[in-house]
């Protein structure tokens, strides 16, 4: 199924290898911006870069930091393009920060790298490169773009290991038609050697792996005791009810977590099967025992690139970034839920769940917040 699902695809179409546009690229300091950069700037295209301040904080990872920056302005200067810094933090904040924060307050597990896709890199940027006269914004996503006479609609990158569809899925139709990914049709290492042709300083950067606004060296529960008060909590065995341990950060555990939660007896593995801050409780089992059939979700937050989903329309359905699709149904009955054809590990509460047409499995077609 995931070879199906991950498959390179063959009928992907985008128009940035044609014509003559004025294009704002978003330049976050890496390679893959920069190659798309470049690449749009050899096709013969207007391009002009721009780097978005997000972060006022310390950061010493992501695309925050002073040497990303210097590295989108050197980068550009070596493609003779000009470049500008858009800032942005007041926004970061209000819509990205402080949600996730609020969100882990609340038991939640927000992904901020989506919501900062939806309110700022694409809302504002989108938004401010309408009223600056470009065509075209462009991005060093591993996604790509199939244009027909039904419209645009995004479909997973070349490389499957990079496929980064999945943060894209909220995009709407508008935006997909604005919007050029120059990297999608290539795999990482082609990036790479394309930056190395070019004599790009990026060429060789290691991936950003981290969230952007928390510092590596400090981590993520560091971050949260900076502006929160963590839960200590008991961990429990749900099938004896025996107290096997304590945490002194409940919000960290995430429903299906293995990591921090000691084996059983018989050294079988248990995983997090519930979390209650109110109870100060964390309930762990074996796999076979925290497995679900249906996850709730929002359904304010259904929102669709192309068309809404029918009631027991059949799809893939991913639940994180590089998570493996699995086979599902968007049900609506007295709430709307996503029902699996195989039971599955739980999907914590705000997460988003992205879905791909079950026929064209490469095409995404919406998304959703899972709710509790």
């Amino acid at each position: 199924m995931r070879s199906n699902v991950c498959a390179r695809s063959q009928a992907v179409a985008d128009n940035w290898q044609t014509g003559t546009m004025k294009v704002l690229v978003a330049m976050s300091g890496g390679v893959d911006s920069s190659v798309a950069a470049a690449l749009l700037k050899e096709a013969g295209h207007d391009v002009v870069g721009a780097t978005l301040k997000l972060w006022g904080g310390a950061s010493d990872s992501g695309c925050c930091s002073v040497s990303d920056v210097d590295d989108a302005r050197r980068v550009a200067q070596v493609l003779g393009i000009d470049h500008h810094i858009f800032n942005y933090t007041e926004e970061f904040e209000r819509h990205v920060v402080t949600p996730f924060v609020n969100g882990y307050r609340e038991g939640l597990s927000p992904n901020p790298c989506i919501e900062c896709n939806r309110h700022i890199k694409f809302d504002l940027l989108f938004e401010r490169a309408e009223r600056l006269g470009f065509d075209a914004v462009a991005t060093g996503h591993h996604a790509q773009i199939a244009r027909s006479d039904d419209g645009p609609r995004l479909a997973r990158g070349a490389d499957p290991a990079k496929d980064q569809s999945y943060v894209l899925g909220y995009l709407t139709a508008k935006q997909l038609d604005m919007l050029l990914l120059p990297i999608g049709h290539l795999h990482k290492n082609e990036v790479r050697a394309e930056a190395e042709r070019l004599g790009l300083r990026t060429w060789d950067k290691p991936d950003s792996q981290d969230v952007c606004f928390i510092e590596a060296s400090k981590g993520r529960e560091a971050f949260l005791r900076s502006r929160i008060e963590l839960t200590t909590a008991e961990l429990i065995d749900e099938k004896s009810g025996e107290v096997i341990g304590t945490t002194d950060a409940a919000e960290l555990m995430t429903l299906g977590q293995r990591k921090g939660v000691l084996p059983g007896r018989h050294g079988e593995k248990r995983f997090v099967s519930r979390v209650d801050l109110r109870s100060r409780k964390v309930l762990v089992g074996e796999l076979e025992d925290i497995l679900v059939s249906s996850v709730k979700v929002d359904a304010s937050t259904l929102t669709f690139a192309r068309y809404p989903l029918n009631s027991q329309t059949p799809v893939w359905v991913q639940c994180s970034a590089h998570g493996t699709p699995l086979a599902a149904r968007l049900v609506q009955s007295e709430d709307w839920r996503l029902e699996f054809d195989v039971p599955v590990r739980p999907v914590a509460a705000g997460q988003s769940a992205v879905f791909y047409n079950y026929d064209e499995p490469s095409v995404v077609e919406g998304a959703a917040i899972v709710s509790s």
